[in-house]
């Protein structure tokens, strides 16, 4: 509990005594570039494989004649939606984008550039974290649109390439019952993971104390905590807007 509220204080903190908003644009920008543009590679490879992988092995596992090829399509497309999408894309981006953001804060903790920030009058608190959030909450949700439409595409060359469906049915399942509020559902979860990928990491960070060794530990600890986050916050959404 008293992490929880040390959290919520440090939340709060983010969007008080903040700074004019002039000069949050340029520090905005480079966020988005360190967070969601460098980003793209990474993601771009594993969605793709996924949804590549997805594919194959659901058409493994359809043996009967009665079950529809195009089925196959339509499974890739509400799997990569509803969750593949979203959340194991939100894993990565807690592994790569989460562990920088708390070594980054908190090798600037324990060389003092946080100190010598504050000292100046400013709130180090908005001034750092608060981009970092804006950037992850607008980048992020970017990345899942992009996950979702590559690793469906992956799914596709990989089902058709083997001959285990052929085009025209695959693009009939990706079509087949398609349910709009899927969309809305995904880039829901993605809004939620940024944030608490963002604002957990830059908490374990800001909040480093000791040396170099406690930096590493830092990282760990943010890209364990939020990936606990995300998974139980996965099952709430689903319990929430599902059911």
């Amino acid at each position: 509990m008293k992490s929880i509220g040390k959290y919520m204080i440090f939340l709060s903190r983010t969007v008080t005594d903040m700074e004019p908003w002039h000069v949050y644009v340029r520090l905005f920008v480079e966020e988005c570039m360190r967070i969601g543009i460098s980003s793209v590679y990474i993601v771009t490879i594993i969605s793709s494989f996924i949804g590549a992988v997805t594919a194959v092995q659901t058409a493994y596992n359809l043996v009967s004649p009665l079950i529809p090829k195009s089925l196959i399509g339509t499974i890739v497309r509400d799997m990569t939606i509803l969750e593949l999408a979203p959340t194991i894309t939100a894993i990565v981006f807690a592994g790569k984008v989460g562990s920088n953001i708390a070594g980054g804060l908190g090798t600037m903790r324990i060389t003092e550039q946080i100190d010598a920030i504050e000292v100046m009058g400013i709130n180090a608190t908005s001034y750092l974290v608060f981009p970092k959030i804006l950037a992850g909450l607008v980048t992020y949700p970017l990345l899942v649109i992009l996950a979702a439409f590559l690793a469906v595409g992956g799914g596709y060359l990989a089902a058709t390439l083997t001959g285990q469906v052929t085009a025209v049915e695959y693009v009939y399942g990706i079509r087949l019952d398609f349910v709009e509020f899927n969309v809305t559902f995904m880039l829901i979860k993605s809004v939620v993971f940024a944030f608490l990928v963002t604002t957990i990491s830059a908490y374990k960070g800001y909040y480093t104390r000791g040396g170099a060794l406690e930096v590493g530990e830092s990282s760990t600890k943010a890209v364990t905590t939020s990936c606990i986050a995300i998974l139980l916050a996965d099952y709430l959404l689903a319990q929430m807007l599902v059911f």
